[in-house]
């Protein structure tokens, strides 16, 4: 794996783990434990985070391949349900706003929901991570280097909980809505290349790769 790829993975793991975007969560959810429990509380939610998204990442094409199901078409579902949760980012409620007022619907603050799920291990997460390590193409090693890029995202997403009253006194809850949509936009690109190389896997098109270096293409071959 070059070090073009691990930053492509380590981007994509960041964006749709969104790390900023889980601190007025997190903020909402701790307002009625007791400050001595803050810090465990945010432990436990990154720890059962990453037991489901490291979940998905060993087990879930295995799931696909009992079901019969084709990882390109996956690629596809997962990109269309990616580029819908871009929108919804973009357009939409910001995530941080969106998943507080489903907490306060539903009268719950804990470290389960909605902080660890959906916050952190969201939909989007679970099918990135999946995609991300196919067992046809890529080989133990180069999951295990993804595995580890998921728990450096995690850290970070931990460390930014652990300080998330000062990180929210710098940049408000705006800024947070702000650094959502940007990452929407992001995520709208990763969704269609997802969708691209879903229909490259399935034979439907031939998708022209990246040029060396790095630089984007845009020529896709009919």
């Amino acid at each position: 794996m070059d070090w073009t790829a691990l930053i492509r993975e380590f981007i994509t793991l960041l964006v749709v783990i969104d790390p900023v975007g889980s601190i007025p969560v997190y903020l909402f959810a701790v307002q009625s434990v007791p400050q001595r429990l803050h810090r465990r509380f945010a432990v436990r939610a990154v720890i059962i985070a990453a037991a489901v998204l490291l979940g998905f990442l060993v087990a879930g094409q295995f799931l696909l391949e009992i079901t019969g199901l084709r990882l390109g078409s996956f690629q596809i579902a997962g990109g269309i349900v990616l580029f819908i949760f871009a929108l919804s980012m973009i357009f939409g409620d910001s995530k941080p706003v969106r998943e507080i007022e489903e907490a306060e619907r539903d009268h719950l603050a804990g470290a389960v929901f909605p902080l660890a799920m959906p916050s952190i291990a969201s939909p989007g997460a679970m099918l990135v991570v999946v995609i991300l390590t196919d067992n046809h193409t890529e080989s133990i090693t180069d999951q295990a280097i993804t595995a580890g890029l998921l728990i450096v995202v995690l850290m970070i997403t931990l460390f930014l909980l652990l300080i998330a009253s000062v990180v929210n006194r710098f940049i408000g809850n705006t800024g947070a809505s702000v650094i959502s949509r940007v990452m929407g936009i992001i995520l709208a690109t990763i969704a269609v290349d997802s969708i691209l190389g879903g229909l490259d896997a399935l034979d439907v098109l031939d998708v022209a790769q990246p040029p060396a270096g790095g630089a984007l293409s845009t020529d896709v071959a009919q």
